[in-house]
């Protein structure tokens, strides 16, 4: 089969792998729902924008509100579902599955660039500090409130890992050349530095540990639609983008000379990559905390299925890895469901499933290049 072929044959079936594993996981809960149901409440949640109308809105200043004109929806399909089915569906279990994937098919895609970036195996988006850059973000907003002018844990998160990378990538850079050593090696050290500060405000957070803990592991407990379309569009512009230097990071693996005589920019192909990778993740960990090995095990599976071409493997390791981060977080939250302990993070279900997997490929020799 051509080229263009496989791209599509293979993203179209693991586009509906992901559609099934979206049913499976809404369906799953301590209220079961047949798929049926399940696909008619889904289909019930698309609307799209029918016209304008006034909406109340508080005013600090006045003593009453006043109305704003806001787009007005109408909901695509009117199936028929059962109101508290309904409602499971759509307003509780689909924000956290839709905020899965989305995270899930960014941290893939980033971890597929990362890696052929760094022509390193072992590379994922957080090893230029972005992940532990977030972290202090969210920890400071979280053990400090009232010195972080953001306000708000998320944008915290995603304003420290942009910072983070920044600073990386300004101490790795000299005379216009980023060496890509250099570059690993300045966020190895970024990275303890902000662990370090971590530590620190940890013990420090007083009543906020917990929640502190338990946002580093990667938890997707309090997912709302306002998370979903906070890192959607970075996912999808993002993952586009990329998709269109597939060509350059396959000439990338060469050599950066190589692929300077074959003609690309290699200093602004590769800041470009890096920036576009970064905002993807940062995006993804601001909401969902750092959720580790889904950028650096799904991006291995892939190319041992569809090969190196970045052309195939960007695309299948995204829809891989959305369905891969909502395949766990349903193990998460039905587990804890079950044995009635609360919240169970599901960074700690793809470490224990991601863990002995890459060890597997690892004594397999399946994992020793790109």
């Amino acid at each position: 089969m051509e080229r263009p072929g496989r791209v599509i044959a293979w993203s179209v079936g693991l586009a509906m792998l992901l559609v099934a594993v979206t049913i499976g996981s809404a369906a799953l809960g301590p209220v079961r729902i047949d798929p049926v149901t399940v696909t008619k409440a889904m289909l019930n949640v698309l609307v799209v924008p029918v016209g304008l109308e006034w909406t109340p809105t508080a005013i600090p200043v006045l003593d009453r509100p006043i109305s704003r004109p806001a787009l007005a929806y109408a909901s695509v399909f009117g199936f028929e579902v059962h109101g508290p089915h309904q409602t499971i569906v759509g307003d509780v279990r689909l924000p956290r599955i839709a905020l899965a994937g989305t995270v899930g098919f960014g941290l893939a895609a980033a971890g597929t660039v990362m890696q052929g970036f760094f022509r390193n195996p072992l590379a994922d988006p957080s090893i230029i500090g972005v992940s532990t850059g977030a972290a202090a973000g969210a920890v400071a907003a979280i053990a400090f409130p009232a010195l972080v002018p953001f306000g708000s844990l998320h944008l915290s998160a995603f304003v420290g890992a942009i910072a983070t990378a920044l600073l990386v990538y300004a101490i790795a850079t000299d005379g216009g050349r980023t060496p890509v050593a250099t570059l690993l090696l300045a966020g190895v050290a970024v990275q303890a530095f902000l662990g370090a500060l971590i530590s620190y405000m940890l013990v420090h957070s007083g009543d906020g540990l917990r929640q502190a803990v338990i946002w580093m592991m990667g938890n997707l407990h309090a997912s709302n639609w306002g998370d979903v379309r906070f890192a959607l569009p970075f996912a999808i512009v993002g993952v586009a983008v990329l998709a269109g230097y597939t060509r350059e990071m396959n000439i990338l693996l060469l050599g950066e000379e190589e692929a300077h005589h074959l003609g690309v920019n290699v200093e602004r192909t590769k800041l470009l990559l890096l920036v576009i990778a970064t905002v993807v993740t940062a995006a993804g960990v601001a909401v969902a905390g750092v959720i580790g090995f889904v950028g650096l095990v799904v991006p291995h599976i892939m190319r041992l299925i569809v090969g190196p071409d970045h052309r195939i493997l960007l695309p299948t390791s995204a829809f891989a890895g959305a369905s891969f981060l909502v395949l766990t977080d349903t193990i998460a939250r039905t587990g804890a469901e079950q044995v009635a302990v609360g919240i169970v993070p599901v960074g700690i279900v793809t470490a224990a499933l991601g863990a002995p997997f890459f060890l597997f490929l690892l004594v397999r020799q399946e994992v020793h290049s790109l």
